[in-house]
């Protein structure tokens, strides 16, 4: 399940691909306007974007070259009617991860979401000693039993496990645990990292002054 921000100024058709996509158990927020995305893109933190490329105010493009600007790498998804090449040079150039062309098939939309959300992460389930992880529901089981462990904690241990052994810096897990507009603390990175070395001991590693690892 992922959470999805619509950009879609045709009230029907963002309609249409809420119902879709929520019938395939994703989470989703909409907007019909680039101010109305900008502002949920500060207050939430997504998996995916979905935006229309001709909105009224500013393009998907600028809206995506602001976020992209600001630190935001949540990866996107244009959906467009334009034909031209350059279009397509635009939406890359702006930051989209893919491209989709109006009339769309929902179906091909939803296979194209899947597959950019496991670009980063290609397993959906990680084995790590008795414990499964499952990346895309972010929920960490021993047997088939449910860990308790806060949706933060869970977010992290994803990013430090995304990172494939590599140090992840403490101002990228910031960036990454708390929407722009929340207050986000290096106090309480450190109590979700004792809530997931409770379970995984000796594998994360603490690079004083920099960031932590994951032993994969």
């Amino acid at each position: 399940m992922a959470y999805i921000l619509i950009l879609e100024d045709d009230r029907l058709f963002n309609e249409t691909l809420q119902d879709y996509l929520e019938d395939k158990g994703h989470r989703l927020a909409f907007a019909l306007d680039p101010y109305t995305a900008l502002d949920l893109s500060y207050e939430h933190n997504f998996d995916c974007y979905l935006f229309d490329v001709n909105l009224p105010y500013e393009s998907g493009f600028e809206l995506l070259s602001k976020l992209r600007y600001s630190g935001d790498t949540t990866p996107t998804i244009f959906i467009t009617s334009r034909e031209e090449k350059s279009s397509l040079v635009s939406g890359f150039e702006a930051g989209a991860d893919d491209y989709i062309k109006k009339p769309i098939d929902l179906e091909e939309l939803h296979l194209r979401i899947n597959a950019l959300l496991k670009r980063t992460v290609r397993n959906s389930k990680i084995k790590i000693e008795s414990y499964t992880f499952d990346t895309h529901s972010k929920i960490l089981y021993q047997d088939n039993t449910i860990i308790d462990l806060t949706p933060k904690a869970l977010l992290l241990l994803y990013i430090l496990i995304e990172a494939k052994g590599e140090v992840v810096s403490f101002e990228t897990i910031e960036s990454r645990l708390w929407a722009t507009s929340e207050e986000s603390s290096s106090g309480s990175i450190r109590v979700y990292i004792t809530q997931i070395k409770k379970y995984f001991p000796y594998r994360i590693k603490n690079i004083r002054g920099v960031g932590y690892a994951f032993a994969l």
